[in-house]
């Protein structure tokens, strides 16, 4: 240590560069293990046949009456350019009896209001539910006064629900998803279809990289985790819990069933429903066309707008979840949890990553100028870096797979190309998450950031009723 001193400026540079290299090479390669025992564990269960997705037929599931009565939840603010085709078209899609939709709008929102009015007033099965005060609060505050209508609307008429159904009004609802969230619930309290992010031609990288994330999660992840018992986060959308499940829920909060002051109340849902013992299952199902039954939204197509909901995700998810459900579980919950927060080192490890090499770039055009001799890799860092290529390639090949099952191949190479937009949003979003969550240690109170929704896909995608 006592010739460090005497290190010129460029060898100190050197060293540091060095040092930072390999720090994170280890981390990546350890994020690599990681993903790679989740690729095992799946390449494993469908070996073995335990998550074969299913096939059925479409027309035999949408005529099947419901076993009772779907109590849909809905809530809305400022979505009067999306909420009216929503609900026309879930309408159109659900047509039983049994399906009952409560849409929560608030009194100071007046589009919203009115574009819900105009359907209710076609449609009997509408329940507008008005908000006792102004809003917006959060999207938990909205599902708690749905689910204080439903309570109501149950003492009323004297029938009770046999399930409540999460969506947003963005969404596009699956035809056949509400009959086979109903017969999943004879063998579980809680149920989860996948959500696909629909490719959009107008933001091919920004709004289109969700499609990349969401199929692997939804076609890999999500599938190993309920095949292992290692618990399913819920959506916010395409979910569904049994009604006397969300019953037991409430009365341990105290109130409603919905986390008020988390910012990912659907991802806390979720859990806290195998935390009380209820069963849990990720629904995975084709039609025998082979339509994937799941539910489709377009995401953010701006760079802000994805930043703001991702900065959501992980400040709920990563930061408010360590300190809202802590460490408890087994050690595949424990594994998950982890997995799930990761988010803003990984962030953190990106940012570090892609600063390293773009600093690698100027030292070695300085190089070449003969401005500065850039020094040699040692032979364990250049095991590191040819590891941390091989797993790059990998993930991308797998992430381009995953995508290409759902979209099509020329999506799957885009796939790969959209993997800089992804992390770069990640690396904006991480830093933003920490400064917020840092800002709510000094006694600010968590905001609750609302994503903007222009557009419907009932109204842009082709056969849209059936998708």
């Amino acid at each position: 240590m006592g010739l460090l001193p005497h290190l010129t400026a460029a060898e100190w540079l050197a060293l540091i560069q060095h040092e930072l290299f390999l720090f994170a090479t280890f981390f990546f390669i350890l994020g690599a293990l990681d993903e790679l025992a989740v690729d095992l564990a799946y390449a494993w269960l469908r070996f073995r046949g335990k998550v074969a997705t299913g096939r059925v037929d479409e027309a035999d599931l949408r005529a099947r009456p419901l076993s009772g009565i779907a109590a849909i939840f809905v809530p809305a603010w400022d979505e009067a350019r999306v909420i009216r085709p929503m609900l026309i078209h879930a309408l159109l899609a659900w047509p039983q009896a049994e399906a009952q939709f409560y849409i929560g709008c608030y009194r100071n929102d007046p589009a919203t209001l009115r574009e819900v009015s105009i359907v209710a007033r076609s449609d009997s099965r509408v329940h507008l539910v008005v908000h006792d005060c102004d809003g917006p609060t959060c999207k938990a505050d909205c599902l708690n006064a749905l689910y204080s209508a439903l309570v109501a609307g149950e003492t009323r008429s004297g029938q009770r629900a046999r399930m409540v159904v999460l969506h947003d009004a963005e969404d596009l609802v699956d035809p056949a998803g509400l009959a086979a969230m109903d017969i999943a619930l004879d063998h579980a309290e809680f149920i989860q279809l996948p959500v696909l992010a629909l490719p959009q031609p107008g933001s091919r990288f920004v709004g289109s990289h969700y499609c990349d994330e969401f199929a692997e999660a939804h076609g890999k992840v999500m599938v190993v985790r309920s095949a292992l018992g290692a618990g399913i986060p819920g959506a916010g959308v395409g979910s569904a819990v049994e009604r006397d499940t969300l019953g037991r829920l409430a009365e341990l909060a105290g109130g409603g069933p919905f986390a008020i002051k988390s910012l990912t109340e659907d991802y806390e849902f979720g859990l806290n429903v195998a935390a009380i013992g209820g069963r849990d299952r990720f629904l995975r199902l084709r039609t025998r066309e082979g339509r994937l039954i799941a539910t489709r939204a377009y995401f953010p197509s701006r760079i802000d707008t994805a930043v703001r909901q991702k900065t959501r995700w992980i400040h709920g998810i990563a930061l408010q979840g360590w300190d809202r459900l802590g460490w408890s579980g087994g050690i595949l919950r424990i594994w998950m949890k982890l997995r799930d927060r990761q988010g803003p080192f990984a962030a953190l490890l990106l940012a570090l990553a892609y600063l390293l090499v773009l600093g690698s770039g100027l030292i070695a055009i300085a190089g070449w100028f003969g401005l500065f001799l850039p020094a040699k890799a040692s032979p364990l860092l250049t095991t590191m870096l040819v590891i941390c290529g091989i797993a790059f390639v990998w993930r991308a090949l797998i992430r381009a797979l995953f995508t290409s099952r759902e979209f099509g191949w020329r999506e799957g190479l885009f796939a790969i190309l959209r993997i800089p937009v992804s992390n770069g949003i990640a690396i904006m979003a991480g830093r933003r998450a920490l400064m917020a969550y840092v800002a709510t240690l000094r006694g600010a109170e968590a905001k609750w950031d609302k994503t903007d929704h222009d557009d419907h896909p009932a109204g842009l995608v082709p056969d849209a009723g059936r998708a």
